[in-house]
């Protein structure tokens, strides 16, 4: 009697992936050409940084969040000090408000323009990588780069540095910018509008793989600005929620196979981003922004997360045209921050990282020390969707080579995270064919 047939396992290993954050291995189970499981490996060590807040004063947590990420170090400054002052009882004028949308669009300015033009267009284009993408078409990166540096010239004047601002704090900044200092930007920031709605139209003109999918898409809205520090959370799907109600609704649990926590909505995956906050908040969108967006043709809502790249380019124009109407309209504050009083409490807020929706909770001693802290970064809100999209997107490319599978697999992982924090890092993909007993 014949035995039963073997289990085929085809190993895929693919060294020094660049333009992905984390170390990471992509583990696959096909029995007779289904796709069984799909498991995100993310084997980079924890950071701990919500135990290094324990004990710390209040006044300490601006500076000590920046340091989570060197690409969006204002989204984790802003969702701690409004989590705060939620707390403190503080409440900041429209003066400091209004700085602290141009902070974050100059984040959003720099983050994406990473990402867009150097992370993922060189997966649209044919190219190995960003230098690859540079020697075939050194006049678009350099193009990507100057609108980089239009944002981190931004921040540098808002936040004293690029990276790792430390101008933010409780109640507002430690210092505000002159009117000359920000309008001495105003000509960079004209020429990145041109070069934003060009990168719309460039971006647009793209081949967006992977199966159409219907994403339960979460973002912040408000019926008056497109949201970047405040709003409620909403969905497609009827979701509206305050920040503080957020551990009602979204579960982070640990997976056995991964390091990173993941977070779900109901138990089900769900989309954060800048392609979830077009489709919430396309009203809110500014005027050339939205005649970028209309004159690309595509309809909303996407239905692909590799059409993110719109999305981002979309955003950088809504940021720059932002950050220039609240330049021109500039009113430095009397003071750069409210005074406050420590007290105890619970404080809870929500903003919009370049790469969605970041949580904070804080609870807060009498002296004005943290006792605990919860912080649900974009990336666990969306690692359980990417699995879902590469359970999705995986029979269309098992017939290809190795390489070209993992190519592929790439491809939709970068679709989501324009955050990196290493040059290189190590993603191994493990696909195990099986066969049943009875074929």
């Amino acid at each position: 009697m014949p035995g039963n047939p073997p289990t085929r396992t085809r190993t895929l290993t693919v060294d020094l992936i660049t333009r992905v954050e984390g170390e990471g291995a992509l583990h696959v189970k096909v029995q007779d050409g289904t796709v069984q499981a799909v498991e995100l490996r993310i084997f980079e060590p924890p950071r701990f940084f919500e135990a290094f807040l324990q004990g710390r004063h209040v006044s300490e947590v601006p500076d000590l969040v920046a340091r989570i990420c060197g690409i969006c170090p204002v989204a984790y400054q802003m969702s701690a000090v409004h989590a705060l002052e939620a707390i403190l009882g503080v409440t900041v004028p429209s003066r400091i408000r209004a700085l602290r949308r141009l902070l974050y669009c100059a984040e959003w300015i720099e983050s994406h323009a990473l990402h867009v033009y150097l992370l993922h267009a060189p997966d649209f284009l044919g190219c190995d990588s960003g230098l690859d993408l540079a020697r075939r078409n050194p006049t678009v990166v350099q193009r990507g780069l100057r609108l980089k540096k239009a944002g981190n010239q931004l921040l540098t004047v808002l936040g004293g540095r690029s990276v790792h601002p430390v101008s933010v704090r409780v109640g507002g900044f430690s210092k505000v910018p002159t009117l000359s200092a920000l309008r001495a930007l105003r000509d960079e920031l004209l020429w990145a509008r041109d070069a934003a709605f060009e990168t719309v139209r460039w971006v647009a003109r793209f081949d967006f793989p992977g199966p159409d999918q219907d994403y339960t898409v979460v973002s912040l809205r408000s019926p008056h600005e497109y949201p970047m520090n405040e709003g409620r959370i909403a969905s497609n799907r009827g979701l509206d929620i305050e920040a503080a109600e957020f551990e009602t609704y979204f579960q982070e649990e640990q997976v056995p196979y991964s390091h990173a926590l993941h977070c779900t909505l109901d138990q089900e995956s769900y989309l954060v981003g800048p392609l979830a906050r077009l489709t919430l908040n396309t009203a809110c969108l500014t005027p050339l922004a939205r005649q970028a967006l209309d004159d690309t043709g595509l309809s909303l809502p996407f239905t692909r997360a590799s059409m993110g790249i719109v999305a981002r380019a979309v955003e950088i124009l809504l940021a720059i045209e932002e950050a220039l109407d609240i330049i021109e309209h500039y009113d430095p504050p009397s003071e750069p921050s409210v005074p406050f009083t420590v007290q105890a409490g619970v404080g809870m807020a929500v903003t919009e990282a370049p790469r969605g929706m970041l949580y904070h909770r804080y609870v807060v001693q009498d002296d004005g020390t943290i006792q605990e802290a919860k912080i649900v970064p974009p990336t666990s809100q969306n690692q359980r969707r990417i699995e879902d999209d590469l359970r999705a997107f995986l029979p269309q490319v098992l017939h290809l080579s190795n390489a070209q599978a993992a190519r592929s697999c790439e491809r939709i992982i970068r679709s989501y995270d324009p955050c990196i924090s290493c040059a290189t890092h190590f993603l191994t993909l493990h696909i195990e064919q099986m066969s049943s007993p009875l074929s």
